[in-house]
Order: structure tokens, then C-alpha cells, then sequence
């Protein structure tokens, strides 16, 4: 389990934009785009079963990541979905920034965090397990 919130890993499939992967890095997080392996037709699973191999977490617009999540049962995962109407790079790395600054430890936990324009939500994994907790930026 990661000391601190930079010990955090990321993995970025297609739809994040690979800015955000630099962004990340010099902030001084491990992060990786799922381009920089090669992978970009990886499926959805695969990509997750990726992440949980090398205790990462994903960063996708692709909804199909929470219940792919949900399904997990004993398996921790940890995924940050953004639901922005405004999917612009800079707006995208100022909601994560946010999100990381109040919420990193969730992602050590088993979470799925939805990024919202104004706001974000927590779900502990697996789904129904008490410590949902929502969150406000």
C-alpha cells in the first residue's frame, strides 16, 4: 500500500489524452499511457486485469471500467472515471489535481472515483461495502 499519494501509480488507456500522463509524471507520480506499451486495442478487461497486476490505477471516460469494477468481487481495483461534459485537457488535469489533492488515499483502498465538472463521487469497492463516501470539490 502506497506511504504516500505520489507512491500512487497510473495506468491512462486511449481516451485520456497522453498530456495527462505528462502532467502526472511531473508531478512526480509513475504513470504510463496504455500507447507508450503498444497497447492501444487492449480490451477493457485486460486492460484492468493490467492495472491490477502492476497495482495501478485507470484513468478512463469509459464507463464500462466501474462495472467491469463491480464484478471484481475479491479483487481490489482502483479507477478514476471522468464524466466531464468540458473533456479538454486542461480542465481534465485541474479536476484531477483537485481530486488527487482531497482524495488520493481512496485510491490505495479499492475505489472507483467519478469526476464530475464540479464535483466528485467515492465508491469503495467492492460495490455495497460501507465507507462510500462522496466527495466535493
Amino acid at each position: 500500500m502506497p506511504d504516500d499519494e505520489n507512491d500512487l501509480r497510473f495506468l491512462a488507456d486511449m481516451g485520456v489524452s497522453w498530456r495527462v500522463v505528462e502532467w502526472l509524471r511531473a508531478q512526480g507520480y509513475d504513470a504510463t499511457h496504455l500507447r507508450d506499451e503498444g497497447l492501444q486495442r487492449l480490451e477493457d478487461a485486460d486492460i484492468f486485469s493490467k492495472a491490477h497486476v502492476e497495482s495501478r490505477v485507470v484513468l478512463t471516460f469509459d464507463l464500462d471500467f466501474g462495472e467491469i469494477a463491480a464484478l471484481t468481487e475479491a479483487r481490489i481495483a482502483n479507477i478514476v472515471v471522468f464524466r466531464l461534459r468540458n473533456a479538454r485537457t486542461p480542465f481534465v488535469i485541474e479536476r484531477l489535481s483537485s481530486v488527487l489533492a482531497e482524495s488520493s488515499e481512496a485510491l490505495t483502498k479499492g475505489s472507483i472515483i467519478a469526476i464530475e465538472d464540479s464535483r466528485h463521487r467515492i465508491r469503495r469497492l467492492p460495490i455495497g461495502k460501507s465507507g462510500d463516501e462522496p466527495g466535493n470539490s
